[in-house]
């Protein structure tokens, strides 16, 4: 079993990955002390799957300490966060118990922002199902909801007490789903790890046919960069900032679609490339890697077309990002293959440029 260590300003927590890590997540539980009920945050089309199986190995069989939402990213909203927390109560939650997030992203960062808020913090605990939550969303104690005006614009750093990341639970994914999370496994090669690119770029085929040996390297070497990061920057005040590599246009797209076109992942794919272009038109990336993270992004599946969305409206809400400062839209660019700078500044006819060329690019390299 993988074990991985992040100290956060809450306390230290650990990450543990591993086939059948599931089987033994009471006893793991058991190590964070008393508490006085233990409730369960996940949606219906993980319960579907894996209901039967959690509530054995967590010992969990009042149906109402099972708080089940409807996953897609067009419910996390504040009014979600609302009715989780009423449900708390109903359930007879207080502050001493312990909430278990057990699902994707959008359950990780609804249920861990209901956590976080819930008589001012209960202990939070995180089993994910995906590969984007089990490589990313779980780790590092971002929570989060979207506005209107954007994406994951309210929420609170809350770190877990555990997180129990089982590739078992990964077997019901759908094929879509699967491959949105990839992006992100591959966005940890791009930003600071030139093996696991290499990896990824000489395995893709085994990658997508879901490989144990090749997705058993992948997602700890995966987890140990987050925790890397996060652990020298929770709060993004420098050096995490390159986990937003291909996010400020991807979180653009998925903003200007109302979150009902592209999986989280597939927008970040775009963001990648565009993100790639940028560097390398001004001047900080060779052509060379370009042309190779390119290849590699695109090749991870078909990305859905890129609607006409608008230069003025993109710009606009790239403005409103929760990254942007002042108004000014700073993006995260590659130099080289494993190496990155943030808080880049690129000219908006660049960008402009960029967006009406991307769509040709991807194709030629698909």
């Amino acid at each position: 079993m993988t074990t991985v260590r992040i100290n956060s300003s809450a306390g230290t927590y650990e990450v543990y990955c591993a086939n059948g890590a599931l089987a033994r997540a009471r006893s793991m539980l058991s190590k964070l002390g008393d508490s006085t009920g233990l409730f369960i945050i996940s949606s219906p089309r993980v319960w579907r799957h894996w209901g039967k199986q959690i509530s054995s190995a967590l010992k969990v069989k009042q149906a109402d300490k099972i708080i089940l939402f409807d996953d897609s990213e067009r419910t996390k909203r504040l009014v979600t966060v609302e009715n989780l927390t009423r449900a708390l109560v109903r359930a007879g939650a207080d502050r001493r118990s312990l909430v278990v997030a057990v699902g994707g992203g959008v359950v990780g960062d609804v249920g861990g922002f209901a956590a976080a808020t819930y008589q001012r913090g209960v202990r939070l605990v995180h089993v994910p199902t995906t590969v984007v939550a089990q490589v990313d969303s779980s780790i590092g104690g971002k929570t989060a909801v979207d506005l209107p005006e954007g994406k994951n614009l309210v929420g609170a750093f809350y770190p877990p007490k555990l997180v129990i990341a089982d590739p078992n639970l990964l077997a019901t994914l759908p094929h879509r789903e699967f491959r949105s999370g990839l992006y992100e496994v591959v966005k940890y090669g791009i930003i600071a790890d030139p093996e696991l690119f290499d990896f990824f770029e000489q395995r893709l085929p085994a990658i997508l046919r879901r490989d144990q040996a090749a997705m058993g390297w992948l997602i700890p070497q995966s987890i140990r960069i987050k925790a890397y990061v996060v652990e020298k920057d929770e709060h993004e005040s420098g050096l995490r900032k390159i986990l937003n590599f291909g996010h400020t246009l991807g979180h653009s797209f998925e903003t200007a679609t109302n979150y009902s076109v592209y999986k989280h992942g597939e927008a970040v794919g775009w963001g990648m490339i565009a993100a790639t272009m940028m560097a390398v038109a001004v001047g900080l990336l060779e052509e060379a890697d370009a042309a190779r993270i390119i290849r590699v992004v695109s090749g991870i599946g078909p990305l859905p077309p890129l609607r006409n969305f608008g230069l003025a409206r993109l710009k606009k809400i790239l403005a409103g990002d929760k990254k942007a400062q002042g108004g000014r839209v700073l993006w995260v660019l590659p130099t080289r293959i494993g190496q990155m700078e943030w808080n880049c500044e690129v000219p908006w006819p660049v960008v402009a440029q960029v967006l009406e060329d991307l769509p040709g690019i991807a194709a030629k390299a698909a």
